[in-house]
């Protein structure tokens, strides 16, 4: 059974004291890491009563209560389409698989589960073949919201430093590429995926 929050709390504290802060790991060292200079990380705060609701929980609602698909949407089937940005990003291209249903990874039945990997695969494929990509990450973070939505981050190819899981922070930084190669690359990855199954919404 992992620790419970007040376990952990007791231990930073022990080694911290209340409103000290945790030393900083060798993420510096990382040819990734972003940032130089002097960091230093976040006190750490103590447990709360429980967890913060998220987006679709408590009187917090999804965005599917309201509407039907989300936000930018470029490619759909009957149980899952793919979003993007509202435009150009730092980085070439993200995309985010969701299902038109509200339902979180762990309310997936076994057909579904099949066909999030079908399709994760799918588009992974795709956006890893367009022109000057190096590779494509997929995420799955659960913080924000109870709707299950996959990230796939398209990096460019051979900068040397902008790799791994730092993507979503140099996604911020990195200016913007040209509106007119992003459209083209949405479009595309939306076609492709209409060939497999679904339609291109862009």
């Amino acid at each position: 059974m992992a620790e419970s929050a007040e376990e952990v709390y007791a231990r930073v504290v022990a080694q911290v004291g209340e409103g000290g802060r945790l030393p900083m790991p060798p993420v510096e060292e990382w040819d990734i890491f972003p940032w130089e200079g002097e960091l230093v990380p976040k006190v750490v705060g103590p447990p709360l009563d429980a967890e913060a609701p998220r987006w679709g929980e408590g009187d917090k609602p999804c965005h599917c209560a309201t509407q039907e698909l989300p936000d930018h949407p470029i490619w759909r089937n009957e149980r899952w389409v793919v979003s993007t940005t509202d435009g150009p990003t730092g980085m070439p291209l993200m995309c985010f698989l969701h299902p038109v249903e509200h339902q979180d990874l762990h309310e997936l039945d076994d057909e579904m589960a099949g066909e999030l990997g079908q399709i994760t695969v799918w588009l992974h494929r795709i956006m890893a073949r367009l022109t000057n990509i190096g590779r494509v990450h997929v995420c799955k973070w659960g913080d924000g919201g109870s709707h299950l939505h996959l990230w796939f981050i398209a990096r460019t190819a051979r900068l040397p430093h902008i790799l791994g899981s730092m993507a979503v922070e140099w996604n911020e930084m990195l200016p913007p590429g040209p509106e007119d190669v992003w459209r083209d690359d949405v479009r595309r990855v939306a076609a492709k995926l209409a060939s497999h199954d679904g339609r291109a919404l862009v």
